[in-house]
């Protein structure tokens, strides 16, 4: 038998590849609704670039601190579905639940809120009957969200899993004079997100005088870093720190993305003017 809590439902926050054209999300949101009436429920973002795991891990590792301690996340950046990778849900330390697959793509969030313990989603009882192979978000992932979110324990949903799939981020490389790293992330804007983090700037021998930092893309030009993207010109491509603390190569009022024809991968330089 299904034991729930008699506190309010929690809410459940959305994240999906599945773009605004078809039906996917608000299909899901109907199974909640007819599981869990009384969650509310919030879109994060259904934007994610198809398939990219590492977009999507990123989104979210970004996103969950935000929202109400109890809120369980529901993400689905599936290419895997229907294969070996299995459907979890994860407890954490910092109270945020999260489900969907286990191909890396809840790994940041759930490592950053600490996690206390995980399950794979095997109970007959918290799914829909006669799940799809291929829409596991509306078979599987939304009815263990909606029971979660209305007090079903952890427990009840399936089996414990000793470990989840990680998800490793290439790490930048730093030497005396540079950090070496690449753009990770491509916001909806076209602002080229890079590996590089403020910290790592740091450790780069700056304090001498007349010592300045510039970035290149590529082999493009190198571009100064600005406080923020209103300090440059308009026009300008620019490099700077955005709300996920990461160096982002960026053009002021406009997509650096096309702009300077780069996307994930793409190699980025912070260097020590000579």
């Amino acid at each position: 038998m299904t034991t729930r809590s008699k506190h309010p439902a929690a809410p459940i926050a959305l994240l999906t590849d599945f773009g605004h054209r078809d039906h996917y999300a608000g299909v899901m949101k109907g199974v909640i609704a007819k599981i869990a009436p009384d969650a509310p429920i919030i879109d994060i973002t259904h934007g994610i670039p198809p398939q990219s795991v590492v977009a999507g891990a990123i989104a979210l590792r970004e996103s969950w601190r935000f929202f109400p301690r109890r809120t369980v996340f529901l993400a689905v950046v599936d290419p895997g579905v229907g294969t070996v990778r299995l459907p979890i849900a994860i407890e954490t330390r910092a109270g945020a639940r999260f489900v969907g697959p286990d191909n890396g793509l809840l790994a940041l969030a759930a490592e950053d809120a600490g996690i206390r313990r995980v399950v794979v989603l095997e109970s007959e009882r918290h799914r829909m009957p006669q799940a799809s192979t291929t829409f596991h978000g509306r078979d599987i992932f939304a009815p263990a969200a909606a029971y979660l979110a209305s007090g079903t324990r952890m427990g009840e949903l399936g089996p414990a899993l000793a470990r989840i799939e990680p998800l490793d981020l290439p790490q930048a490389e730093l030497t005396d004079r540079e950090i070496r790293g690449q753009v990770i992330y491509v916001d909806g804007y076209g602002n080229l997100v890079t590996n590089i983090r403020r910290d790592d700037l740091a450790r780069l021998p700056v304090s001498f005088p007349g010592k300045q930092v510039s970035v290149r893309i590529e082999k493009r030009a190198p571009v100064k870093i600005f406080n923020t993207y209103g300090d440059a010109p308009s026009g300008a491509i620019l490099a700077t720190f955005g709300s996920f603390e990461l160096l982002e190569i960026a053009m002021r009022n406009g997509n650096a993305a096309e702009r300077l024809g780069c996307s994930v991968g793409a190699a980025v330089i912070a260097r020590v003017a000579r």
